[in-house]
């Protein structure tokens, strides 16, 4: 599946405390959220999940699975 061609024409969204040189974006379309970094300007690539994928993501964030103490520990 080309990726760039699923996600054409979808809303990209960013966090609203995300500056020019530090943030990814993320979109959804037909059933996939797509997440790419920012400062690529859209023309790199995209990694795309699944409903179900996200929302576990999500809910990981939520419970503290992913601070930068979980990580670097």
């Amino acid at each position: 599946m080309d990726l760039a061609t699923h996600f054409e024409g979808a809303r990209w969204r960013k966090a609203n405390g995300s500056d020019s040189g530090g943030c990814v974006e993320v979109a959804y379309a037909n059933g996939l959220i797509g997440v790419r970094d920012t400062k690529d300007g859209g023309r790199g690539p995209i990694l795309a999940y699944t409903e179900h994928e996200w929302k576990v993501f999500l809910a990981g964030v939520a419970a503290g699975e992913f601070t930068i103490d979980q990580l670097s520990a």
